[in-house]
C-alpha cells in the first residue's frame, strides 16, 4: 500500500483499538490521506493529516473539541478517540494522526435529494454556523461577527494575466486532448464574460462567523436517507457564513450540464435562512461575491497545468459550465436563495 500508515506504533498509542486486521485507503480526499482501519476490536476511520497547511497538531486538537461541543448539541460529527496519553491527535515519525470511529453511510449529492431532504440540508448547515457561535469562543474570532470580512474581492485585472498564462500552458501541453480543448474554449469565454462584466466587482464580505470551511458532498455522510455524520473540519474559522451556504449549494445542486436546481436550492436556502438567523440581504451580498469568486477561479486548471495533478478533472466540466449559466441567470440564482 502506497503510504501506508506505521500501525504498529499507532495502535500501541490506541491500545483499546485492538490489533489490525485490514487497511484500506479511502481515496474521496484530495489534501489529506484516509484509511478504513479494521481491527480485532471493531472499525475506524484513520486519518493521515497530510497537508502542511492544516497538518499542525495543536490546530487539530482545537478543531477536535470543538467537534466533541458540537456533538454534545446534537450536530452529527464523528467525534475522535484519545488515545493512553489523553490526546486526540498521535504524532507518529513526524506525521500528525487521528482515530475515529467508523461511519457506515455514504455520500449524496443533490441531485438524490429531494426537495424536502434539500431543506434538511439547508437546516443543517444553518445549524452548524448557529452552534459553532455557540460553542467557540468570542476570543477565537479575528474579528467580531458584525465586522466585515477584509479579504478583497478577485481583481480582474489579475485575473487576465492569469488566463494568457493558462492558455499558453494549455497551447503548449502535449499530448494535446479533449480536456485541453475544453480548457481552452472555457478560459477565452471567460475572458470576454470578466471584459463583459469587469463593474460588478463586489466589496468586502458581509457578515462573519464560525463556519465548517468545505461543506460538500464529500463531507457529509447519509446513514438510511439521515445525515449521519459531517467530516473533514480542517477548515474550520471565521469567514463571511452565508458565503459557505452559497458555495456549498453549488456544489451540492450543480446539474452535470452546469445549471443550478433552483427549486432544490430555493428549499434549502429558506430552511438555511431559519436555521442560522441569516437575512436575505446576506445571502444576496454572499451571491454576488460568490459569483464573482467563481469567475475569476481557475483552480482546478492551475491544478492540472502547474502542478501535474488530474485529480479535479471530472469536476471541471460541470463547475466551468456553471459560471456561464449562473452570470446568463444571475437575478434567478438571487432570487432563489432570498426568496
Amino acid at each position: 500500500m502506497p503510504h501506508a500508515p506505521p500501525l504498529g506504533a499507532l495502535l500501541r498509542l490506541y491500545d483499546a483499538a485492538g490489533t489490525p486486521l485490514a487497511c484500506e485507503p479511502v481515496d474521496q480526499g484530495l489534501l489529506n490521506r484516509g484509511y478504513r482501519l479494521c481491527t480485532t476490536r471493531g472499525r475506524y476511520f484513520l486519518k493521515h493529516h497530510f497537508d502542511p497547511d492544516t497538518a499542525d497538531p495543536a490546530a487539530i486538537e482545537r478543531r477536535h473539541r470543538a467537534t466533541q461541543r458540537l456533538a454534545a448539541l446534537g450536530v452529527p460529527v464523528a467525534v475522535p478517540l484519545a488515545h493512553r496519553e489523553g490526546r486526540t491527535v498521535a504524532v507518529v515519525g513526524g506525521h500528525a494522526y487521528a482515530l475515529h470511529p467508523w461511519i457506515d453511510g455514504g455520500h449524496r449529492h443533490g441531485g438524490q435529494l429531494t426537495r424536502s431532504e434539500s431543506a434538511r440540508l439547508g437546516a443543517l448547515l444553518g445549524a452548524v454556523h448557529a452552534c459553532l457561535e455557540r460553542v467557540m469562543p468570542p476570543k477565537g474570532r479575528t474579528r467580531p461577527a458584525t465586522s466585515p470580512h477584509p479579504v478583497e474581492s478577485a481583481d480582474p485585472a489579475d485575473t487576465f494575466t492569469l488566463i494568457d498564462e493558462l492558455l499558453a500552458r494549455v497551447r503548449r501541453h502535449r499530448p494535446y486532448d479533449a480536456f485541453d480543448t475544453l480548457a481552452r474554449h472555457r478560459l477565452r469565454e471567460r475572458r470576454v464574460l470578466l471584459e463583459r462584466h469587469a463593474d460588478r466587482r463586489p466589496p468586502p464580505g458581509g457578515p462573519v462567523g464560525w463556519v465548517h470551511g468545505d461543506f460538500h458532498p464529500f463531507n457529509l455522510l447519509y446513514k438510511d436517507g439521515t445525515p449521519a455524520a459531517i467530516v473533514d473540519w480542517d477548515r474550520l474559522g471565521v469567514q463571511p457564513r452565508a458565503e459557505e451556504a452559497v458555495r456549498a449549494a453549488a456544489i451540492f445542486f450543480v446539474r452535470p450540464a452546469g445549471a443550478l436546481d433552483l427549486p432544490k436550492v430555493r428549499a434549502y436556502a429558506h430552511a438555511y435562512r431559519r436555521a442560522a438567523d441569516a437575512t436575505p440581504a446576506e445571502l444576496a451580498a454572499a451571491v454576488r461575491r460568490v459569483w464573482w469568486e467563481r469567475l475569476n477561479d481557475f483552480w482546478m486548471l492551475r491544478w492540472h497545468y502547474e502542478r501535474g495533478d488530474t485529480r479535479a478533472d471530472c469536476q471541471f466540466p460541470a463547475a466551468s459550465a456553471l459560471v456561464v449559466w449562473w452570470t446568463r441567470e444571475y437575478d434567478a440564482v438571487c432570487d432563489a436563495f432570498t426568496g
